[in-house]
């Protein structure tokens, strides 16, 4: 019912809606003030929307008199969607898209502190390679090569929890491979030559496979059940299914033990990944914690 009512209303005003929506679910509060600081409307325009979602959702917001500002009433359920990543990342750096507004975020949140972003100038020039899927010329410095001369064609990036990838073919190795963003130097696109088949997206093998990993408490746990209520496991395990080319990223974000016999001892290492077999689909294995004894049968 309330999709209906929404489709008839017009897209600036459902995202006041979603704004008036998110505060009362995450913060419990909301006031005409947010409104006209978020969005730079009238305080007329701003009492006109919260009529409107009460009209919407009346059982979700009361006026508190004393506060003189709207609060969320028992009983409260949401009118949009949500996920629980994106509420995070509106709750520690702002909410909407756009870079205008100061919008006011969470004080209560804090996320840990990341060495380094992607330089604009340089993440500008891959994403609009991605985007108009043509190649750039880049200066690359690698840790096994230093630097070097490379024309790549990008086509995703790649958070891997560290640090920002682009994950694009190498004309030079004639292969897909994983860049590191802040390690592009000089980047220039790219128009005289076309891209071929086998340097798009499609061609990616790694990126178009995906790979099951099941994972599980660590055998070395005194008190796995924490683990398994933690992660949500279900009958002790957790089945993921992630893109064979970022599976190295994420087993090594988690701390997952993949060596065969959860021979890794430490307190950072709360999962086992069960199916071992599945890292031999995988490029890059060597990212995989354990990864030594797969090969070996060796304990590190």
């Amino acid at each position: 019912m309330h999709n209906q009512l929404l489709e008839a209303i017009s897209q600036t005003q459902q995202e006041r809606l979603f704004h008036i929506d998110f505060r009362l679910y995450f913060l419990g509060a909301v006031n005409r003030t947010d409104l006209v600081a978020r969005f730079g409307i009238k305080e007329a325009a701003a009492t006109r929307d919260i009529t409107l979602y009460k009209e919407l959702a009346p059982k979700n917001l009361e006026y508190d008199t004393k506060a003189k500002t709207y609060i969320q009433r028992e009983g409260f359920s949401p009118l949009f969607s949500y996920s629980s990543h994106q509420a995070l990342a509106a709750l520690l750096h702002g909410y909407g898209d756009d870079f205008v507004s100061s919008s006011n975020t969470f004080d209560a949140a804090e996320a840990p502190t990341q060495l380094h972003f992607p330089a604009c100038d340089v993440l500008a020039f891959v994403t609009r390679a991605i985007y108009c899927k043509q190649a750039i010329s880049i200066s690359y410095r690698s840790l096994s090569s230093g630097l070097t001369q490379r024309e790549i064609v990008p086509h995703s990036l790649i958070d891997s929890g560290l640090r920002w990838h682009v994950r694009a073919f190498d004309r030079l190795k004639q292969q897909f491979s994983d860049f590191v963003i802040n390690r592009i130097e000089q980047p220039q696109l790219i128009e005289s030559r076309a891209i071929l088949d086998t340097e798009s997206k499609a061609a990616d093998q790694q990126w178009n496979q995906f790979v099951e990993l099941q994972l599980a408490p660590h055998p070395s746990l005194h008190y796995p059940e924490t683990i398994a209520h933690e992660y949500g496991l279900q009958n002790g395990e957790l089945t993921l299914s992630v893109r064979a080319a970022v599976a190295g990223y994420v087993l090594r974000r988690w701390n997952v033990d993949c060596s065969e016999n959860h021979a890794l001892v430490g307190h950072e290492y709360h999962l086992w990944l069960k199916n071992r077999q599945a890292l031999t689909e995988i490029d890059n294995l060597v990212l995989a914690p354990g990864y030594s004894t797969i090969n070996t049968g060796v304990r590190p």
